[in-house]
């Protein structure tokens, strides 16, 4: 049976007690025992003395001292009241082979004595020699002996018996009181050693409470232990061991709800049993096979006998190896849940650390669907190189409209020069061009308006200046970007481009609101971009609100890891008709609008990975709401 710290400390407390009661009980016990010996033989001495006396006086000038001891009744009175002494048994006089004389017991008499053990020897010898002698048989009997001497020859032997169970009972008399006192110490050092116990082992309950809530998955565990014992430094080593497992549930949690999501979100169904074939976890993916509320129930009861994914699953746990990958075709025949068409199936038989079965993943690859995605990574392949092949046309179509450009304003500096060098119609009226004829070396000359000509140059260089932004936005849109995504609070971001869309607000009359929390996750994004998107919406918010109104700015987490940013303004809102194209490169509704502004948006919040959508109703107000992952 296992003992607790507490039981340990009790029994240990009481052990040493008890080792110090037994030993000073055993110190007493001798000293008892001592004590009654000594007083048994002061009482065996006292009576051999007294027959002492009076045997001298009634042997003196006798004939037959035997027959003058035995037939004294002086001697007689004695004997019988030495037995009414405490431990004596008998009172006897012997000659020297031991004859009994006289004796308290008559019938005795004229008969040898046995031997008995020698009170004085007894006393010589150690305490415990002396407690063994008393306690080693059912009882014995010591003799106190008193010589007899006539002249210098002894004639006789006065022998006074002792009992040693007589002297027993009176030790353990005299013991009992010592004994109550004993055990009233055993049962007070029980409670003592008790509340000891209490109160040494409070920190250690303080410790496995703190392990229990520390087990229940409680972050930020704290003890609060003196500091004076080990136990304070216990407590200290404790709670710093409990906030690095905070952290590192912290840095877990953050892993493990990524790894979720991305299971969610994966397009190949998988699905985890246990080694009884029961269903534990199944992604979206993976639900569409089984019927409603699957997790718990046997495979068998959720897919027919004939379906390929429970084959599948009862071979591996059969044989609890994996198998595959295997083709197949779903179809809707024979009962099967859709949906259909062909998947390569697998299962990987999942083992701990002692090669035991813990359970079966089973993984469905939607064959149709990565045709799809291959047909998609082509296309997609095929639009990258339009787009360069965009990109490099657009900058041949630039480089001739730069010329034009140059030799357009070299032409008006030509006509500007011959207006003023006051040809035949002067500076304001008509002015003379000459062409050179070089094979015939003929002038001719032609009347030129000048003003004219200049209306017209300018409206070419205008035209071939908006053909030049075009090109530019172009080359700006279809030019590869050079991410630097990063950890960004969106909290510092909008600081930013609040004080850059502040006097346009002003100007326009507008109020604006921004709220974003301070505990906001941070995204995943690339600054300087980002920065370009808030300001761009921001502004187009305050020119759509001519009339003053307000725009509020706001963030807020929402599911899945990801962080919403919305553009909320009172303005003109947007017509039906356009909302479908917005984004679009070169669409616009504004009388100077480039058309590249929100498609630049678009395409940044495309390369983060987000998602952007317009909410809005004409001559109430519009919403951008943008949703950008966490960092």
């Amino acid at each position: 049976m296992r003992l607790g710290i507490k039981a340990k400390q009790v029994a240990g407390v009481v052990s040493i007690v008890g080792a110090v009661v037994v030993g000073l009980s055993a110190i007493h016990l001798s000293s008892l025992a001592r004590v009654q010996l000594h007083e048994s033989h002061a009482r065996g001495d006292l009576l051999a003395q007294s027959i002492f006396q009076l045997a001298r006086e009634v042997v003196k000038g006798k004939p037959d001292p035997y027959a003058a001891l035995r037939n004294d009744p002086g001697l007689r009175a004695i004997f019988q009241s030495a037995l009414s002494s405490p431990g004596v048994t008998y009172a006897a006089i012997v000659d020297p082979q031991g004859v009994a004389v006289a004796h308290s017991d008559s019938s005795l008499e004229g008969r040898a004595l046995p031997t008995r053990g020698d009170l004085d020897a007894l006393l010589g010898r150690s305490a415990l020699a002396q407690l063994g002698a008393l306690y080693s048989d059912e009882g014995r009997d010591v003799e106190v002996r008193q010589p007899i001497f006539a002249g210098n020859t002894q004639f006789g032997t006065i022998r006074i018996g002792i009992n040693t169970v007589l002297i027993r009972g009176d030790i353990e008399a005299a013991l009992r009181p010592a004994l109550i006192t004993a055990v009233a110490a055993l049962v007070v050092s029980v409670a003592i050693a008790m509340l000891l116990a209490q109160v040494m082992l409070r920190p250690i309950h303080v410790i496995r409470s703190g392990l229990t809530r520390l087990g229940r998955g409680e972050f930020g565990v704290k003890l609060d232990l003196p500091q004076q014992d080990e136990f304070g430094e216990l407590g200290s080593f404790f709670n710093a061991v409990s906030a690095q497992l905070s952290a590192d549930r912290t840095e877990l949690a953050g892993q493990k709800t990524p790894l979720e999501s991305a299971v969610e979100y994966l397009e190949d169904a998988v699905a985890i049993v246990n080694p009884d074939g029961e269903l534990l976890f199944a992604n979206p993916a993976m639900r569409a096979v089984f019927p409603p509320d699957p997790s718990g129930r046997p495979v068998d009861d959720l897919l027919p006998s004939e379906h390929p994914y429970r084959r599948l699953l009862e071979e591996t746990l059969a044989t609890r190896q994996s198998r595959g990958p295997l083709a197949v075709t779903l179809t809707s025949e024979r009962g099967m849940a859709p949906p259909e068409g062909e998947r390569l199936i697998m299962t990987h038989a999942i083992k701990d650390h002692h090669d035991h079965l813990v359970g079966v993943m089973l993984v469905a690859r939607d064959l149709d669907y990565l045709s799809r995605v291959q047909s998609t990574i082509a296309y997609s392949r095929k639009l990258v190189a339009l787009g360069r092949l965009s990109a490099g046309v657009a900058h041949e179509v630039k480089n001739p409209l730069n010329a034009m450009t140059i030799h357009l304003e070299l032409l008006k500096q030509k006509l500007r020069g011959f207006a003023s060098g006051g040809g035949a119609g002067g500076p304001t009226g008509a002015a003379y061009a000459t062409a050179s004829g070089a094979a015939a070396g003929v002038e001719t000359c032609q009347a030129v308006d000048v003003s004219s000509a200049m209306e017209h140059l300018t409206v070419i260089a205008n035209e071939i200046r908006r053909l030049d932004q075009v090109m530019q936005g172009f080359l700006k849109f279809t030019r590869p970007e050079d991410l630097r995504l990063q950890p960004m609070a969106l909290q510092t971001l909008l600081k930013e481009v609040a004080p850059l869309v502040e006097p346009e607000a002003q100007k326009a009359g507008v109020e604006l609101r921004v709220h974003c929390p301070a505990g906001l996750p941070d995204i995943n994004g690339d600054p300087a971009m980002l920065k370009q998107v808030f300001l761009n919406l921001a502004l187009n918010a305050c020119q759509a609100m001519p009339n003053g109104g307000v725009l509020r700015i706001g963030c807020a987490p929402i599911g899945g890891r990801r962080v919403e940013i919305s553009f909320e303004d009172t303005g003109t809102g947007i017509k039906p008709e356009h909302l479908q194209k917005i984004f679009d490169l070169y669409f616009t509704t504004k009388e100077h609008g480039s058309g590249i502004g929100l498609s630049m948006v678009y395409r940044i919040v495309q390369l983060h990975d987000g998602e952007i959508e317009v909410q809005s109703t004409f001559g109430h107000g519009s919403t951008f709401r943008l949703v950008l992952p966490q960092a």
